[in-house]
C-alpha cells in the first residue's frame, strides 16, 4: 500500500525555508492637478483603449475539489523527500509524491468538514516546538524550499490531515469477528492434491500440518478478516466452522490447506493486527473520499 501519511513528519524532516520578500514598499508621489481643458467642438471625448495585461497562470500539479497544488510546490515536496530520502530518513519513491499530496489534501478537507480547521495560534505554536530561533529557523526554510507562508499552509494541511487520520483510527474497534487457524503450504499442486486426499480419507490436519512445517506446525494463530497477505483465503477461510478445512487454495506463496481450530465474532485484535485494521480504515477512507472527490491532474 503506498504510503499516504507523511504528514507533520516529513515536513519536519524536509525542513522550512523562509524568504524576507515582502511587498515592494516605498511611496506614490501623486501627480500635479491637470488643469481643466473643455474639448472643442468636433474633438472626441471617448477614452482611448489600453489592453489590460494579462495574469500568467500558475502551473498546476493537481486540483482537489477546487484546492490547488502547484507545480512549485509539487516539484518542492519531491526536493526534499529526495534529501530525506539520501539522509537514510525515508523511502523516497516520486511516483507517490503526488497521491501523497493529493491524500493530504483530502483529509485536511474532511477535517473542515467535521468542523477542526487549525487556527494561527496552532500553527505557530507548532513551529515553535522545532525549538528555532529567527536566524536558524530561516536558515531551515531555506535549505528546504520553504517559503515562511508556504511552510504555514503546509504545516496547517499536515495538522487537519493527521486530526482526520486520529478520527478514522479511533472509529476502529479493538475487538472484532476472527478465527484461529493452521494451514498446510504446499510448492506444487500435485502434492497438494495428494495431501488433500488424504484428509478426504481421514488423516489427521494437525498431524500432516507438523510434518510439513514441523517448526510453527502450521499455526498462523488468531486474525481477522484482510490481516493475511494472500486475500483469496479470507472467503474461504471465514466460511469455516471449527475443525473444517478448505479445499486446496493456490495464491502467490503456493498451495493452501486451511483448518479453522476456533472462531470468536469479538475476539481481542492483536497489535499487529489492530495496526494492519487501521491502516485499511485509512485507506478505504481515502478510496471512497476520491470516489466522491473531483481530482484533475496535470502532470503529464
Amino acid at each position: 500500500m503506498r504510503q499516504i501519511f507523511r504528514l507533520l513528519l516529513l515536513l519536519v524532516l524536509s525542513a522550512l525555508l523562509l524568504t524576507g520578500c515582502g511587498s515592494p514598499s516605498g511611496t506614490v508621489t501623486p501627480s500635479a492637478p491637470a488643469s481643466e481643458t473643455h474639448p472643442s467642438a468636433g474633438e472626441s471625448t471617448q477614452t482611448p483603449f489600453v489592453p489590460s495585461t494579462p495574469v500568467p497562470e500558475i502551473p498546476l500539479a493537481a486540483k482537489i475539489n477546487g484546492q490547488e497544488i502547484t507545480q512549485d510546490e509539487y516539484q518542492a515536496e519531491v526536493s526534499r523527500a529526495r534529501a530525506a530520502s539520501e539522509a537514510g530518513l525515508v523511502a523516497y519513491n516520486e511516483a507517490d509524491i503526488l497521491q501523497t499530496l493529493i491524500d493530504e489534501t483530502l483529509l485536511a478537507q474532511g477535517a473542515a468538514e467535521a468542523g477542526f480547521i487549525p487556527d494561527e495560534a496552532l500553527v505557530q505554536s507548532r513551529i515553535a516546538q522545532l525549538g528555532l530561533n529567527e536566524n536558524s529557523l530561516a536558515e531551515w526554510l531555506a535549505a528546504n524550499g520553504y517559503t515562511r507562508e508556504s511552510f504555514e499552509q503546509a504545516l496547517s494541511r499536515s495538522i487537519a490531515a493527521a486530526w482526520m487520520r486520529d478520527q478514522i483510527i479511533a472509529a476502529v474497534p479493538s475487538t472484532t469477528e476472527q478465527v484461529h487457524a493452521r494451514q498446510i503450504l504446499l510448492y506444487n499442486s500435485d502434492e497438494a492434491e495428494s495431501v488433500y486426499a488424504q484428509l478426504q480419507s481421514g488423516s489427521d490436519f494437525e498431524t500432516l500440518a507438523a510434518q510439513y512445517d514441523p517448526h510453527t506446525l502450521g499455526d498462523l494463530g488468531w486474525f481477522p478478516r484482510s490481516y493475511l497477505a494472500v486475500p483469496e483465503l479470507d472467503d474461504p477461510v471465514f466460511a469455516l466452522q471449527p475443525g473444517e478445512y478448505t479445499a486446496v487454495i493456490q495464491t502467490v506463496l503456493g498451495f493452501h490447506i486451511v483448518q479453522v481450530i476456533e472462531r470468536d465474532l469479538q475476539h481481542p485484535l492483536s497489535p499487529g493486527a489492530l495496526q494492519v485494521i487501521r491502516i485499511q480504515a485509512i485507506q478505504n477512507w481515502l478510496d471512497e473520499r476520491s470516489a466522491q472527490s473531483e481530482i484533475q491532474i496535470f502532470l503529464p
